[in-house]
């Protein structure tokens, strides 16, 4: 049936009406809580690095297009570019829906409670009435030459929706590269990564996670290093062990115990000594001898230790691999370790291992920057955190003649606490990012996620406070997170979408 150019007027007006009431509610939404929506685009996984510019941009678009839908001599220009913007919401959303890393929340407004598959649709049939409109009020009162018309009209259409959808590819794969790789201070936060299970009061907050082995973790004491704690992994089972060992007069000044199945560690760098014993009778039955003064020890297996001492010269941190029954016991790979300041304090850290990757990192505690070495403590790779400081900022003062060194003005903590599951490094980070609300960092300690076979930054999640804002210790085992938390022992389940 062919149509009047009176019903085509009557058609592209009331489309108009319908466009320019889209238009103005979201953007007069976004002007009222403008804050937010850019909050909300820097969180997206595909916009992020483009926050600043995206969110007044396509609320200026918007406001452009109710506006040229007011005149008639304009109109036609308005449901072009309508086709256009339509198509970019469309691709985007499709993008992440099939593409992205993760998905995140809806937008605001009365399209809140809609799905991300319902704006799809909702987009594509704004799409048509766009193109609709715009053919339409091209062909008014050309009827002569209507066939070339409608000819040129749906080229310029496929022409703006094809075009609209490259700019979105273009920008979600330059934001990707930039977001993995690049690092830009900018976190993302999916929805509901983890989920929090249960809360157990452990009375002292002396307590740290010692390790995890058949089915439970383990929880040591620094004021009663003799005993441990054992808990099923959903916090269900508690019991406690008493280590048996006749400590011979050994002067020691700070005992920290590691569990790696089948054996548990005792360890004390001031002494040096590195005693073992079995978790089927909690009973120190060998020492690891010939250990050398270290300020850390990690188990790598039932002979080798990962160890961070201090050079005799200078008193720099190195890390180094002690092996029982190697010739000679420790070699140190003093190049791992970069000083910026003094090589002591600056280059303070968490060491870590993974059994599953077979993977060192130590993570820096004052700098952007993490190093992943071998077992036998080669250097892998460097790996950064996705902060922007890179440079200890600390002054040290030379105390006793150069024999004692002191923090005389201190540094911004950058890694508080790091835990490795295979894999993924887990990094609670101290440095506030863009688009993150004060109330987020008042109630939670913010997790972010690291791949290190990709050294890529992956995701983050905060982890709520409980009656203590101290985190004390951290770990992952399979899909369950564990914090002590003041006198707090929590636990919360790893989603499918962070564990893939």
């Amino acid at each position: 049936m062919k149509l009047s150019n009176r019903n085509k007027i009557v058609i592209v007006d009331k489309i108009g009406l319908v466009l320019i009431s889209l238009y103005v509610y979201a953007s007069v939404s976004k002007m009222l809580d403008f804050e937010n929506f850019k909050v909300q685009i820097g969180q997206s996984p595909m916009l992020s690095i483009y926050a600043d510019w995206i969110s007044y941009a396509v609320l200026a678009i918007e406001l452009i297009i109710a506006f040229l839908l007011l005149f008639p001599k304009t109109k036609k220009n308005a449901f072009f570019l309508s086709t256009g913007l339509m198509s970019a919401f469309t691709a985007y959303i499709f993008i992440l829906l099939n593409f992205s890393s993760f998905v995140p929340c809806s937008c605001g407004g009365i399209l809140e409670k809609m799905s991300w598959n319902a704006h799809l649709y909702l987009n594509i049939f704004f799409i048509i009435l766009s193109a609709i409109a715009f053919m339409m009020s091209k062909t008014i009162e050309k009827s002569r030459q209507q066939i070339i018309f409608n000819y040129r009209s749906l080229k310029s259409v496929v022409t703006i929706i094809f075009g609209s959808i490259l700019i979105v590819i273009v920008l979600f794969l330059t934001s990707e590269q930039t977001m993995y790789h690049d690092n830009p201070f900018i976190r993302r936060y999916p929805q509901h990564p983890v989920e929090f299970k249960k809360k157990v009061d452990l009375k002292y907050n002396s307590f740290y996670i010692a390790g995890e082995s058949d089915g439970k973790i383990y929880l040591a004491n620094y004021d009663y290093p003799s005993y441990i704690q054992s808990y099923s992994f959903l916090l269900n089972d508690k019991k406690e062990e008493k280590i048996v060992m006749d400590p011979k007069k050994i002067p020691f000044k700070m005992i920290t115990t590691k569990i790696q199945g089948p054996y548990f560690y005792m360890n004390d760098g001031s002494v040096p000594i590195i005693l073992r014993g079995d978790l089927k009778n909690w009973e120190v039955n060998r020492e690891l001898k010939g250990s050398p003064y270290f300020t850390i020890a990690l188990p790598i297996d039932s002979t080798s230790i990962a160890v961070r001492s201090n050079s005799s010269k200078n008193m720099q941190n190195m890390l180094g691999i002690f092996n029982q029954n190697a010739v000679p016991k420790t070699r140190f790979n003093r190049t791992l370790l970069q000083k910026q300041v003094d090589g002591i304090f600056d280059t303070d850290g968490q060491l870590l291992y993974s059994t599953a990757s077979e993977k060192l990192v130590y993570v820096y505690r004052y700098r952007n920057e993490f190093i992943i070495a071998d077992p036998k403590g080669n250097l892998v790779h460097r790996g950064h955190t996705i902060d922007t400081i890179s440079k200890v900022t600390m002054k040290v003062s030379k105390l006793k003649e150069g024999r004692q060194f002191a923090m005389s003005t201190p540094s911004y903590v950058v890694n508080e606490i790091a835990t490795l599951s295979g894999n993924l490094l887990f990094i609670n980070s101290k440095v506030k990012g863009k688009y993150e609300k004060d109330m987020l960092w008042e109630t939670c300690f913010i997790i972010d996620v690291y791949d290190i076979e990709r050294n890529a930054y992956v995701l983050s999640f905060p982890v709520f406070h409980t009656a203590s804002k101290q985190l004390r210790s951290l770990m992952v085992n399979g899909n369950h997170l564990y914090a002590v938390i003041g006198n707090d022992l929590v636990v919360y389940e790893l989603k499918n979408k962070l564990i893939k």
